[in-house]
């Protein structure tokens, strides 16, 4: 029996779905992560370690359908001891650039550096083929701007993350341990001391896979990027932001379609009111995919967009812009357009409701869940079109003791509805010696809750 198409179909749904594993917010925002800071001359450091326990319904995200043509092995929980050392750092100045602005450019430095760094190692607690999958997650990342602020300037940034997933098949022989490679530089004109800027740039990105067959789908890449933005008010304006994306898989025998992607949108973000403010992009999405002998170049052309309205719990002070740690409520939604490997891409469509709470730097607190739904073209005569939906909810929360020492909690939930195409089963992956089809069961539900500590500067 090949399994090959099953790896793809659930490797589609890990790669998309925000909850589908145990986030860090303080890795991912530096509003929930940064404490006090190390200062050293012009930079300020902020290390950070973090000790998480917690339980999880089904770490293989398998469905619990048992039936004899459907090849998911039972569903299986875990529990998982984690440990992450973090570093981050930046210029001094990127906290007064608001600041800088207003008492005149020649107050900026030329140079404005960002940086951060994690490792992540997870101990896991269950049956044999779950304490097997232990692993190391890593991360690391920078930015260099060039002349912040100025009426010329550029940016160099490059980042590196490798997670550990397992797939739905037993052993660790293929897991969906994974990395990406990404990199890019830009030039910005902001002429009219920045009521108007443009930036032009561009970007390469290298995805690999550890674990045979799914080296077949590593891929590169590569974007031609700009996005402007003209201010009509102080904290308003009008938005643009446009890519080709170059799509090309590296090994002769995958059976992925290389392809083009080009993507153009125009919006406008306002603050309403010191309370009220609002987003809106829509534009066009064209898809470009070639055929081949395994996967039909299926493409899409059609629409793409954003939509968001914001509420601010306490009322945004003066300034050029809403500043970071404000409490707020906001509800949205997104379209959107992704290369897949189930198919050539994917379309989704996402309504989502989010709240942050910061109250006196003691708690913080962010929850936030979505419907989706994920529609997937043909991707064989044997798999036509489908729709797949999914609910996912997330909650962090974090008391703080002191200005370095924090316990915090977290929640997530995540469930896909839709077995596959055409009422099947799930979605065809192979045949056995006797004609008799196997199907991947693309339904499953997942819950996982941890608690932690943190010491952090």
């Amino acid at each position: 029996m090949n399994v090959r198409l099953t790896v793809a179909a659930s490797l589609s749904f890990l790669l998309v779905t925000g909850a589908a594993s145990a986030a860090q917010p303080w890795l991912e925002d530096r509003r929930f992560g940064e404490g006090i800071g190390l200062r050293a001359g012009r930079f300020e450091f902020h290390p950070g370690i973090s000790t998480e326990f917690g339980y999880d319904s089904n770490f293989f995200q398998r469905s619990s359908n048992q039936a004899p043509n459907v090849i998911d092995p039972r569903v299986a929980h875990a529990w998982r001891l984690r440990v992450t050392p973090s570093v981050s750092l930046q210029t001094v100045s990127e906290r007064q650039s608001e600041r800088g602005v207003q008492n005149g450019a020649t107050t900026m430095p030329m140079v404005e550096v960002n940086a951060n760094a994690f490792v992540s190692y997870s101990e896991l607690f269950g049956n044999s083929e779950v304490s097997n999958q232990r692993r190391f997650d890593v991360g690391v990342g920078g930015k260099l701007v060039i002349a912040p602020a100025r009426p010329f300037g550029a940016d160099v940034y490059g980042d590196f993350i490798r997670n550990g997933e397992p797939s739905n098949l037993p052993g660790t022989d293929h897991t969906f341990d994974r990395g990406q490679v990404r990199g890019g530089a830009g030039v910005s004109w902001r002429p009219g001391g920045g009521l108007f800027d443009w930036r032009l740039g561009y970007e390469a990105a290298y995805s690999y896979f550890e674990d045979q067959p799914y080296t077949a789908d590593q891929n590169i890449q590569q974007s031609i990027v700009t996005s402007g933005r003209w201010r009509i008010l102080p904290r308003s304006g009008f938005l643009y932001d446009a890519r080709y994306t170059f799509i090309r898989y590296t090994h002769a025998d995958s059976p992925q379609p290389d392809g083009d992607d080009l993507q153009a949108r125009v919006g406008f973000s306002g603050l309403v009111t010191n309370r009220i403010a609002f987003l809106i992009m829509g534009g066009w999405n064209s898809t470009f995919y070639e055929h081949n002998k395994a996967v039909a170049g299926q493409n899409y052309d059609g629409y793409v967009g954003q939509a968001e309205l914001k509420y601010f719990v306490q009322p945004a002070p003066e300034g050029n812009s809403a500043q970071t740690g404000l409490s707020s409520i906001a509800v949205g939604f997104l379209r959107d357009t992704t290369n897949s490997y189930l198919g050539s891409f994917y379309t989704r469509d996402r309504g989502y409701l989010s709240f942050d709470w910061f109250l006196g730097g003691v708690f913080v607190a962010n929850l936030q869940g979505g419907l989706s739904r994920y529609s997937f073209p043909a991707a064989s005569a044997a798999n036509a079109s489908f729709d797949q939906r999914h609910v996912d909810a997330t909650a962090f929360m974090e008391y703080r003791f002191s200005d370095t020492f924090a316990l915090n909690g977290t929640f997530l939930f995540d469930q896909a509805f839709g077995k596959g195409p055409n009422g099947q089963p799930g979605v065809l992956v192979g045949t056995d010696s006797n004609g008799n089809a196997f199907y991947d069961d693309l339904e499953y539900q997942r819950i996982q809750a941890y608690v932690g500590l943190r010491l952090f500067w």
